[in-house]
């Protein structure tokens, strides 16, 4: 077992604790998910239990941790540059004895084979295959404990249905993060949540040993039943309150109008006024020990503008011979897609087949259009974002203080502190930079979205608060997405793209 002890974490530029005073143990069988907003320190954590070493950039810990001599595989969200730049064949740097293991793990995978000593850099693989090859790495090892930091990453939904089946499999214990709710709901048996509450000044946490919808689901009745009692006890302290108050100033009334020639009435009075003043004192008890308000880590209060356009307008008419790679490859053959203004359009299909070079495509045929106003998302934020540049500079570039105050608002509506919406954007994690550009989004008031994975980087807890906003969103929407929860709640038609061409996809199947 892995057994951590009072661990606590610390940011280093400002001492702001990140995790406070946790302690769990995970066992060979247990399938346990972290969760929590983003910068909450879920990746800080799994790097500290993987080996200290990585976080001394960056955070201090104090408590112990006890691995017990296991092997333990650990899976970080993304590779470094230098990993990345590495020829296929010497990052996995395989030998006689693994590999077979490589070949076998690549083939449950749904990797072929003679993939795995090509001399291609990693960084030409597509999103999936990349992470799909790290889990290939990543077994070699023989790991029997798995720390899994975002292995859902742009793996398509058929890599997500074989990544439920092998955390379930896995003969040892798995811990990992994941934004994919329906992996989550599907895999997990036990729940750590890390949440920051008062401006995130607060660090607290909750070990659940229970499946994560129950987890929910139970926090929710418990949070509903506490604010019932709360308000019901501050309700009934209010009028006693008033009914003092009325008391109080009777007779504090009384006391300055009394006449000096009545000394009797005075004692009397003196006395009254003792006892209200001690039942006064009783009330401030009474406040002190009540029921207190639940405090929640709200995640976002923020909503598109209204879009108003025809409903049958037409947005999108897009006809090709086929979607070719950057080296040239074909990877599709010809179709169309068309599109009208109230259309939620999801896309699917297999990693490699050419979505997000689709969506590029589209972009660039709707964005000389004066007709309709495009807001386009890609999968790589810093195709739009500077990381030298603050927040507050990429939504106010005009630097006028009324933008600028706009900014700090919109900012504070998805819980940016007043520190980070001053920092460099590069220093934000991938879930901080999502939001910024979904208050961009919103900044702008578009009324055509294209989405490349929008929800991938959100939180399993602001996921459904941006599922809701985009399904009430009046204008168009194409997106791409392995997110079966947003294809079932947002989206009025799925779409599956493979070498064939464009086809209409089976909801069911799509999920």
């Amino acid at each position: 077992m892995i057994q951590l002890n009072d661990i606590c974490i610390y940011l280093t530029v400002n001492g702001r604790a990140l995790v406070s005073g946790l302690s769990f143990t995970l066992n060979p069988a247990d399938r346990t998910v972290i969760i929590g907003e983003e910068g909450n320190g879920k990746s800080t954590l799994l790097k500290l239990i993987a080996d200290p070493a990585l976080i001394a950039d960056h955070a201090e810990y104090t408590g112990s941790i006890f691995k017990g001599g296991h092997r333990i595989g650990y899976l970080p969200q993304e590779l470094t540059p230098d990993e990345a730049a590495l020829p296929i064949s010497d990052y996995l740097a395989l030998d006689e004895s693994s590999g077979w293991l490589a070949e076998y793990t690549a083939e449950e995978l749904g990797l072929p084979a003679e993939l795995l000593t090509e001399t291609r850099p990693v960084s030409t693989l597509s999103g999936g295959e990349r992470v799909k090859l790290r889990m290939v790495k990543v077994m070699l090892s023989e790991p029997d404990m798995l720390l899994l930091d975002e292995p859902t990453n742009d793996i398509d939904i058929e890599t997500l249905e074989w990544l439920e089946g092998f955390i379930r499999r896995f003969r040892g214990g798995v811990l990992f993060v994941s934004h994919d709710e329906t992996l989550i709901e599907n895999t997990a048996s036990a729940v750590i949540h890390l949440e920051h509450v008062h401006h995130k000044k607060v660090a607290r946490h909750t070990v659940a040993n229970m499946p994560y919808r129950e987890y929910i689901e139970r926090r929710e009745r418990a949070f509903s039943h506490q604010e019932q009692v709360a308000l019901k006890e501050r309700d009934e302290q209010q009028k006693k309150e008033e009914r003092w108050r009325e008391i109080y100033e009777k007779v504090d009334s009384a006391q300055r109008s009394l006449s000096r020639q009545d000394p009797s009435t005075g004692r009397l009075l003196k006395k009254k006024m003792h006892s209200v003043m001690s039942q006064g004192r009783r009330l401030e008890k009474e406040r002190e020990s009540m029921t207190e308000l639940p405090v929640t880590e709200r995640q976002i209060f923020l909503d598109l503008p209204p879009v108003e356009l025809p409903r049958r307008k037409e947005i999108l008419r897009f006809k090709t011979e086929g979607l070719y790679s950057p080296a040239g490859e074909k990877l599709t053959a010809g179709f169309e897609l068309n599109a009208d203004a109230a259309e939620h359009i999801g896309i699917i299909g297999r990693n490699g087949v050419g979505k997000t070079t689709l969506l590029r495509l589209i972009e660039r045929e709707l964005a000389p259009r004066r007709d309709i106003k495009l807001f386009y998302m890609p999968q790589n934020y810093f195709d739009l974002l500077d990381g030298s540049e603050t927040p507050v500079e990429f939504l106010a570039p005009s630097g006028r203080k009324e933008d600028i105050t706009n900014a700090r608002t919109y900012l504070g509506s998805v819980r940016f502190t007043a520190d980070e919406a001053e920092s460099p954007i590069a220093r934000l994690s991938g879930g901080q930079k999502a939001k910024l550009m979904f208050v961009r989004m919103a900044l702008e008031g578009c009324n055509v979205l294209l989405l490349d994975e929008p929800t991938r980087n959100f939180s399993p807890l602001s996921n459904p608060v941006i599922r809701s906003i985009l399904a009430r969103f009046g204008g168009c929407i194409i997106s791409v997405t392995h997110d079966r929860k947003y294809l079932s709640e947002v989206c009025t038609r799925v779409l599956r793209l493979t070498e064939e061409g464009l086809f209409p996809a089976d909801m069911d199947q799509a999920q």
